[in-house]
């Protein structure tokens, strides 16, 4: 697939959250009866309410991964003066296993839009070494990039995102 094409870019999660990067480790997101998250995907506040079922491909129990869930559009798409807010963050994951497998360091906090459309982004890094990723101080303000930077997990190996927005409609005028 081009990279113009390529539903991170479309969905400017390269550029706003990542770096280019290329897939290398299979990534599954699903909620609430196997309501699997792919690219763009829309699901509603009520179908991400709990935390989701990940899992991880590989074939080498002795790698591990941090998993972190990101909004980069807090508290609005048009004014994200909190970008990124951290919604979940779990290191130590081996391969082939899942998300309760690892470490949550940061609980997940499920997604509540109030404004517009916001992306929520699943990013799975390599770590160097097991207990070498910690938690952040905050959830505001975060920076994938930069945390990445700090704990020397380079370039993604996975990443994929949905779109959420609030339940009900756009608060349109009821007759």
């Amino acid at each position: 697939m081009s990279r113009e094409r390529d539903p991170l870019v479309v969905g400017r999660v390269i550029g706003d959250v990542l770096e280019d990067f290329t897939m290398r480790i299979p990534l599954r997101v699903s909620y609430v009866n196997n309501r699997e998250v792919y690219n763009g995907s829309e699901l509603k506040p009520s179908q991400v309410a709990n935390q989701p079922q990940v899992h991880i491909g590989g074939d080498d129990l002795r790698t591990f991964y941090t998993l972190v869930m990101v909004d980069p559009d807090a508290p609005s798409p048009s004014d994200p003066n909190l970008r990124e807010y951290l919604h979940w963050l779990v290191t130590d994951i081996p391969a082939t296993t899942g998300a309760t497998f690892g470490q949550e360091v940061v609980c997940y906090e499920s997604p509540r839009p109030w404004v517009g459309i916001h992306r929520f982004v699943f990013v799975l890094f390599r770590q160097l070494g097991r207990q070498t990723v910690y938690a952040p101080g905050w959830r505001q303000n975060f920076n994938t990039r930069d945390f990445a930077e700090l704990y020397n997990l380079g370039l993604p190996a996975a990443a994929v995102y949905f779109n959420c927005q609030r339940e009900t409609g756009s608060g349109g005028r009821r007759i």
